[in-house]
């Protein structure tokens, strides 16, 4: 019986304390670069991390985007604004909107998606343009690909 105790306890504390293979990699960062090779200028960046807004309840993973020296939207045809655009293919995406920082070159896009509770693995993310009244989605001007942030 002791040693059926000690068995239960000692499993208890291997699952509740993990080892540091297993620790957290976040936050994490990756270049969003233009598809189409002509917007020679176009980046943008993504930060993924977690945040906890409400406590006490659980913390949730946030994308927050920046992009730079995008052509107007209406480049790409009816489209008003950008938005942020992420997804696991063929599971879950979120969309956000970006909001536009006018400045003395251009404009600065970024925006935030703080409620994902989605494991971040093969996520892609992307900057795409969108209508603000119809809320269709263009093709993606910006994109990568997330292997893994945990």
């Amino acid at each position: 019986m002791k040693k059926l105790i000690l068995i239960i306890v000692l499993s208890f504390v291997v699952l509740a304390y993990p080892y540091q293979a297993n620790a957290s990699k976040m936050p994490c960062n990756l270049i969003l670069e233009p598809l189409d090779k002509h917007l020679k200028n176009a980046k943008g960046t993504a930060l993924i991390y977690k945040v906890q807004l409400n406590p006490p309840s659980f913390a949730r993973t946030n994308i927050s985007i920046m992009a730079v020296h995008l052509p107007h939207p209406s480049t790409y045809g009816r489209y008003d604004q950008y938005e942020g655009f992420a997804s696991i293919p063929g599971y879950i995406s979120w969309r956000f909107k970006l909001y536009s920082t006018p400045e003395e070159d251009g404009v600065t896009w970024a925006g935030k998606f703080d409620w994902i509770t989605e494991e971040m693995k093969n996520v892609k993310i992307q900057v795409r343009p969108s209508n603000s009244k119809t809320e269709k989605l263009g093709s993606p001007v910006l994109q990568s690909t997330l292997s893994s942030c945990n």
